[in-house]
């Protein structure tokens, strides 16, 4: 299969956060960029053109996400959509899970409608992570939704609750609220072989681990408490979002290859 047009729908999963680009719009490359190469090389091999748009913004919740970015994405007619949204409504201190997934599940009919390629995927599992492995049966619940959202729609599925590779600091970024480099190269082979495209990406070679004593690592977690969990905490208590002042990095379809779109 030789897709035309991508379109990636999201929030910072899929935005790129993690995955520090300073070239690149908001400074991030991330998974779906490494995606939409391998596509546009596969489609140059054959002589066809391809066009990536890349909506996501970080932060967004599940109705945001759909408010702003599926109307844009329908016009775009693309033969190939990824979609993960509701991860930053879990999260939040209250949320109704069932009716979060048929909204969800709404706009999954209508992107399958079209005739695309639609990728959907289950969130992480939050396990070894304290900030959030309170809330691990709810985001359990969550992923059994879509996993019955792709059965129902025909839709591919990338299981990120089920890859425990995740479960390595390394491939988390420092503010290990997102994927590192490696976190995101991984996810981008997870795609493209849930697609069947062929691809030559590797796993991005980790480096040798930290050893750190009990106190290094309790003043490392200190710091990272500071610097990254309070503001994080802060924003969710605010209703305040990190993406509040981000436009999409790749609002229209354009041409892609090893670089931004033209």
């Amino acid at each position: 299969m030789t897709y035309r047009t991508y379109v990636a729908l999201g929030d910072s999963f899929t935005e790129g956060v993690g995955d520090h680009d300073l070239t690149l719009p908001n400074g991030v490359r991330g998974w779906a960029d490494r995606v939409a190469e391998v596509l546009a090389a596969r489609a140059e091999e054959v002589g066809s053109s391809f066009a990536y748009a890349n909506l996501a913004i970080r932060g967004r919740k599940l109705g945001a996400v759909l408010d702003e970015q599926l109307e844009p994405a329908l016009a775009a007619r693309p033969d190939l959509v990824t979609l993960y949204a509701g991860g930053n409504d879990i999260m939040r201190p209250r949320v109704d899970v069932d009716a979060l997934v048929a909204r969800y599940d709404d706009a999954v009919g209508r992107l399958v409608g079209t005739g695309a390629t639609v990728v959907l995927f289950t969130a992480f599992d939050p396990a070894g992570f304290p900030i959030f492995a309170a809330g691990r049966g709810r985001f359990a619940i969550y992923n059994e939704l879509v996993r019955e959202v792709a059965e129902r729609h025909g839709t591919r599925l990338v299981d990120f609750w089920r890859m425990r590779e995740y479960r390595e600091p390394r491939m988390w970024d420092v503010d290990r609220l997102h994927m590192s480099s490696a976190g995101h190269q991984r996810m981008a082979i997870a795609v493209l072989d849930v697609l069947g495209v062929a691809h030559d990406l590797e796993p991005l070679a980790l480096g040798e681990a930290v050893v750190r004593t009990p106190r290094e690592l309790r003043a490392e977690n200190l710091a990272w408490a500071r610097t990254h969990a309070a503001p994080w905490i802060k924003r969710r208590l605010t209703g305040t979002s990190s993406g509040d002042t981000l436009s999409p990095r790749y609002p229209q379809p354009a041409r892609f290859g090893t670089s931004s779109p033209e």
